[in-house]
C-alpha cells in the first residue's frame, strides 16, 4: 500500500525583512502598489509542497511516493530525498526546464509576501495516476501544483476510486469556482487555512454549511489559534504547540498535513490526529527552511506527552505500528 504526494517541487529562497509590511502599505493607494523591501538575509533551501509533506511523513515512519515534475537541476535534491526515506521513482525530470522556485519575504510579524516561478512544474499534467499501481494507493494528497495537473488528478482519483485529500491553498486564485467545487466534492478531506476557506466560499458562492458538506472531513488551520476539524457534524478544536524558538513559518502547513495523513492511516481518533499534526508543524517553525527539522519517533512521542499528556495510541506510533491500519474508503475501483 502507498501514500502518493502530488504538488510543487521547488527551491525556496527565504528572505527576512527587518520591519513590518503594514507600515509601508498606503490604504488609499492600494490600487497602485509599488513597493520594494530591502532584506537583511536570504537562504536557499529545498522546498515545494510535495517534498515538504513527504519529508515529515518519512520522519513519522512512512515511505511516501512523490509524483511531480522537476527540472534538469534536480539531481542533488533527488539524492537528498531518497536519503531521507522518500520514494522519488514517480518524479519525472523535464528536459530544458529548471525546477520551480519559491521566493518569500517574511517580516517581523511573520507576514509573508511571496512569488513562485513555475518552471518544470508547469508540465505536471503529463503525469497520471493511471501509470502507478493505483489499486494499492492508501491515500493521495493533491497539494498546490500546476492548475491543469490539480484538475486532472482530482478527476482521476474520483474515476479510479483513490481516496484523496484536496489542498488547493495557494492555487485557489488560479482555479475557477467550478473547478474548486469539483475537486472538493469528491475529496475525502478538504484542508485549507481560514482565509483560503473564505476564498473558496467566495468563488463557489457556497455558504459555510454548504462547503463543509462537500467533503467527508474539513480541516481549517487558524495560525496561532490552532485548527478546527469538522467531522461527523462535530467541530474539534486543536491547539497549537508552542515553538521554542519561533524562527520562520514557511512549510508549517505542509508538515501539519503530513501529521494528518499519518494519523488518518493509523486510524487514530481525530483529536489525536490533530495534535500529531500540530506538533509536526511546530518543528518546522523552529528552523529556517522546510526540511531542516529532525526527530526520532521517541523524541516526537516524548514531546507529545509533555504537551498533551499520554494517549494509548502513542505506543503504536512509537513502534511505528498502527493501532489498526486503515483502508481509507474511496469509490469502488
Amino acid at each position: 500500500m502507498s501514500i502518493i504526494v502530488t504538488g510543487s517541487v521547488a527551491y525556496d529562497y527565504l528572505m527576512s525583512f527587518p520591519g513590518r509590511f503594514s507600515e509601508h502599505i498606503l490604504p488609499d493607494q492600494i490600487h497602485q502598489v509599488s513597493l520594494s523591501f530591502l532584506v537583511d538575509s536570504m537562504r536557499k533551501q529545498r522546498g515545494g509542497c510535495a517534498p515538504n509533506i513527504a519529508y515529515t511523513l518519512a520522519l513519522l515512519g512512512e515511505r511516501p511516493t512523490i509524483m511531480a515534475t522537476v527540472g534538469q537541476d534536480f539531481g542533488e535534491y533527488r539524492t537528498w530525498l531518497e536519503g531521507a526515506g522518500v520514494d522519488t521513482s514517480a518524479i519525472v525530470e523535464v528536459e530544458d526546464e529548471f525546477t520551480s522556485s519559491f521566493f518569500v519575504n517574511t517580516d517581523l510579524d511573520n507576514n509573508q509576501i511571496a512569488s513562485f516561478y513555475v518552471g518544470a512544474m508547469g508540465k505536471a499534467d503529463i503525469l497520471s495516476f493511471r501509470d502507478l499501481d493505483y489499486r494499492a494507493i492508501e491515500i493521495a494528497i493533491i497539494s498546490p501544483n500546476a492548475p491543469a495537473a490539480m484538475i486532472k488528478y482530482a478527476q482521476e482519483c474520483q474515476k479510479l476510486g483513490i481516496p484523496y485529500i484536496y489542498d488547493p491553498s495557494q492555487q485557489i486564485v488560479r482555479l475557477s469556482g467550478q473547478e474548486l467545487l469539483e475537486g472538493t466534492q469528491g475529496a475525502r478531506m478538504l484542508i485549507v487555512n481560514e482565509y483560503e476557506f473564505g476564498m473558496i466560499k467566495n468563488k463557489t458562492g457556497l455558504s459555510d454549511e454548504e462547503l463543509l458538506a462537500l467533503p467527508q472531513i474539513t480541516i481549517i488551520t487558524r495560525g496561532e489559534e490552532g485548527s478546527s476539524i469538522h467531522v461527523d457534524d462535530k467541530v474539534l478544536s486543536i491547539p497549537v504547540v508552542p515553538s521554542t524558538p519561533l524562527v520562520e513559518p514557511t512549510g508549517v502547513g505542509d508538515a501539519y498535513r503530513a501529521g494528518v495523513i499519518k494519523g488518518m492511516l493509523c486510524g487514530y481518533p481525530w483529536e489525536i490526529t490533530g495534535r500529531i499534526a500540530a506538533l509536526a508543524a511546530t518543528y518546522v517553525l523552529e528552523q529556517h527552511g522546510t526540511q531542516n527539522h529532525r526527530y526520532s519517533l521517541d523524541e516526537f512521542v516524548a514531546r507529545y506527552r509533555r504537551v498533551f499528556g499520554d494517549a494509548p495510541e502513542l505506543a503504536g506510533l512509537l513502534t511505528n505500528q498502527a493501532v489498526g491500519r486503515q483502508t481509507i474508503q474511496g469509490a469502488e475501483k
